[in-house]
């Protein structure tokens, strides 16, 4: 195996599908049988996934009503949402698992203590970090490489939907090159959104891989565990 212990970043959009918004229980139960793959073999795992299916802070205050702050607030309890949607698939699927807030809220998450995570992986279960950093204008980008350093992970997996980074939008562009490895600078320079600009240069100087790859592939998860970087890109 390649890595011991992985944190998985999921965006909420994906968890919407083709509905554009909300959460689509077929795309959970795929999420938590990728998961569990992971865990049967062995790998401790943490998740972040993101709220931008309910809401995204920058977006609901882009007309000024909300105040931006609020808007953050208000995206890091939609991350609180998708968690728990995440945390019964999971369950649902046989494995145990925990989530932690960063905002604490008592009757449904436990608060995010990093001593209590490290033990809830070493136990085998599945940690799930909701509400991103409990502090708005950072992102839930940022919140997962922040999460991955305090617990120690190996490397982050940026679960998304398509296969790796291009030098430009392949949804867009033909001609896009695919692009298998690049340093955390050409990440920054070039503009290249693997990630937003704090949390890749939070993993530069903590020197924590970030692997890109498309989460919709069954499979994939265990595959890069295991080594194969082929379906993915790494920016190391």
């Amino acid at each position: 195996m390649g890595y011991k212990r992985v944190l998985v970043k999921f965006s909420g959009e994906a968890l919407a599908g083709e509905n554009g918004h909300g959460i689509d229980t077929k795309i959970l139960k795929f999420i938590a049988g990728e998961i569990k793959t992971l865990v049967d073999a062995g790998i401790e795992v943490g998740i972040v996934i993101g709220g931008g299916n309910i809401i995204r802070g920058v977006t609901a205050a882009a007309d000024g009503i909300i105040r931006r702050t609020s808007g953050d607030y208000m995206g890091m309890l939609a991350t609180v949402i998708n968690a728990i949607a995440m945390q019964e698939a999971c369950e649902h699927e046989g494995m145990l698992v925990r989530v932690q807030s960063a905002i604490k809220m008592e009757q449904i998450a436990e608060a995010f203590i990093v001593r209590r995570a490290t033990r809830h992986l070493e136990r085998g279960r599945v940690v799930i970090f909701a509400a991103g950093t409990g502090n708005p204008f950072f992102t839930t980008d940022t919140a997962a490489t922040l999460r991955a350093i305090e617990i120690g992970a190996e490397v982050i997996i940026k679960a998304t939907k398509v296969d790796g980074v291009y030098d430009k939008d392949p949804k867009k562009f033909a001609d896009a090159i695919k692009l298998p490895s690049l340093g955390y600078e050409q990440a920054l320079q070039d503009h290249i959104k693997v990630m937003d600009d704090t949390s890749i240069a939070l993993a530069k100087e903590n020197k924590l891989p970030i692997i890109v790859c498309d989460m919709f592939t069954p499979g994939n998860l265990l595959e890069i565990i295991q080594g194969n970087f082929d379906r993915c890109s790494i920016v190391k």
